[in-house]
């Protein structure tokens, strides 16, 4: 964070001084930059790559950084307003409209202001992110042989084997799709599965970012309520026969945003409903390498126990990584795997083969268990932090599952109290979380908010930012 804040800085300070400099003018030398500044080399580099993608430097090997010539003259803005009406034309024949609202999805990938502890995240803080080994996996990766060849379409054989083994049962890597991250394998998944306009049965709550793949497809989401055991067996039998879904998106394990995980008994009768509805299963595994020290031994992915070709199984790296090493696989039985393989080589062609041989070099090093064992021991302590925080500073808050995986708390606000204004009050006193609204596909049965303990520095952030929800709420 401090060498982000240099190069910002720095660049800064270059730009309020190339007036002095004609175009043409040459800049001073890196190594008089990093004396008079007192900033490293890779600073100057970074700041000096900052203002050449502004069009403000032109760098030349060998020679240095000049001032680049003046931009020509902005063209006059023209007339969009068209666009309105051609883009409303287009859907309106559509059954469901296929407006994109990416709204809830930004709201955990765009960082807060400075000052602001970030309670909204969906990704480990940097300095969980096992940054120095991903490094290394990627430079060995750059030397393997063939290493910017193309792949093969469906992913290297070594990376789709370790895939089938983590999910068990008879997945083998002739069921395995490499895709790039999570979402794009949902999105794969639900195009391969639901035609626009059909009903796809969804958790509730449930998490924002597929709500919005659905609703873009042209599918709509119908809800199957969540308790402390996963989603209700009798209800979502009823939502198939009431609803002809041939689809359900469910998250078994560390469920987002509840954190349940579906219990034992519920495990075969929700692949019987849907097998029963000639319907298909998308598990969305996302969080199991993020399990928390004290959780015992995992279930096994559903896939894992679908003989039957029921699942389409999703599981990624990204969560227990960086937001940045997007490998994922899909996996499935039968033939769907062939639509599924069409779509996605259509959509997308392959995962680029440089990151395939990074993620295989990564899982295949003595860091990666190190680095598992170390995310679990610290989510733990981060979440017994935030839940004691929370029972001294908000005990009228209701906190119904501590989860032993995931990277967040859900939680019941009180009776008579408006999500957005606590949001709003909140962001006031330098805090961001994230509303439960958007985790609703229908009307919500009351106010929630979610609180992540993972993209934030440490315990100390946590405390500091309950102290200052506690503030937001007496002012909301």
């Amino acid at each position: 964070m401090q060498e982000r804040s240099s190069v910002g800085e720095l660049a800064n300070h270059l730009r309020s001084e190339l007036d002095r400099y004609s175009p043409g003018g040459k800049l001073p030398s890196s190594r008089a930059l990093v004396e008079r500044f007192r900033v490293s080399p890779v600073t100057v580099t970074r700041a000096l790559a900052q203002l050449t993608a502004e069009g403000l430097v032109v760098t030349r090997p060998g020679a240095g950084a000049f001032r680049a010539a003046p931009r020509a003259t902005t063209a006059a803005t023209g007339d969009t307003s068209w666009q309105e009406v051609a883009l409303s034309a287009d859907g309106a024949a559509d059954v469901v409209p296929r407006t994109v609202d990416a709204s809830a999805v930004l709201a955990t990938l765009a960082a807060p202001p400075p000052g602001v502890i970030e309670f909204n995240g969906g990704y480990l803080h940097p300095s969980l992110q096992p940054e120095r080994a991903m490094t290394a996996a990627l430079s060995r990766a750059g030397r393997r042989p063939g290493a910017w060849s193309r792949p093969p379409m469906e992913g290297l054989p070594e990376l789709r084997e370790w895939f089938a083994r983590g999910i068990g049962g008879a997945v083998t890597a002739a069921d395995v799709l490499v895709s790039a991250g999570g979402q794009t394998a949902l999105t794969t998944a639900l195009r391969a599965l639901a035609p626009p306009g059909a009903p796809v049965l969804v958790e509730s709550p449930t998490y924002p970012g597929m709500l919005a793949i659905a609703r873009a497809a042209g599918l709509r989401p119908v809800p199957v309520p969540v308790d402390a055991d996963g989603v209700r067996p009798a209800l979502l039998a009823d939502a198939f026969h009431a609803t002809g879904a041939r689809v359900f998106v469910c998250q078994p394990l560390f469920q987002n945003p509840t954190g349940a995980v579906l219990a034992p008994a519920r495990r075969p009768e929700v692949l019987r409903i849907a097998r029963d509805a000639g319907a298909f299963v998308i598990e969305d595994d996302f969080v199991r390498r993020l399990v928390h020290e004290d959780a015992g031994p995992l279930p096994p992915p559903l896939a894992a126990d679908d003989p039957d070709g029921v699942v389409v199984h999703v599981g990624s790296l990204t969560k227990a990584t960086s937001p940045s090493f997007r490998v994922s696989a899909l996996a499935a039985h039968g033939p769907v795997l062939q639509r599924l393989r069409a779509i996605q080589v259509v959509d997308t062609f392959f995962v680029p083969r440089p990151l395939q041989e990074a993620a295989l070099e990564l899982v295949g090093s003595p860091a990666w268990p190190r680095h598992l064992r170390a995310v679990s021991a610290e989510l733990k302590t981060r979440r017994d932090t935030m839940t004691a925080a929370l029972r001294l500073e908000l005990p009228d808050f209701s906190l119904p599952h501590i989860p032993s995986g995931g990277y967040h708390l859900w939680l019941r606000l009180p009776a008579g109290t408006e999500e957005q204004s606590l949001t709003t009050a909140a962001l006031r006193e330098g805090v961001a979380l994230t509303p439960g609204r958007p985790y609703f596909s229908a009307e919500p049965p009351a106010a929630h908010i979610r609180l992540s303990f993972a993209a934030v520095a440490g315990t100390g952030e946590i405390v500091e930012g309950v102290r200052r929800l506690r503030a937001a709420y007496g002012t909301g």
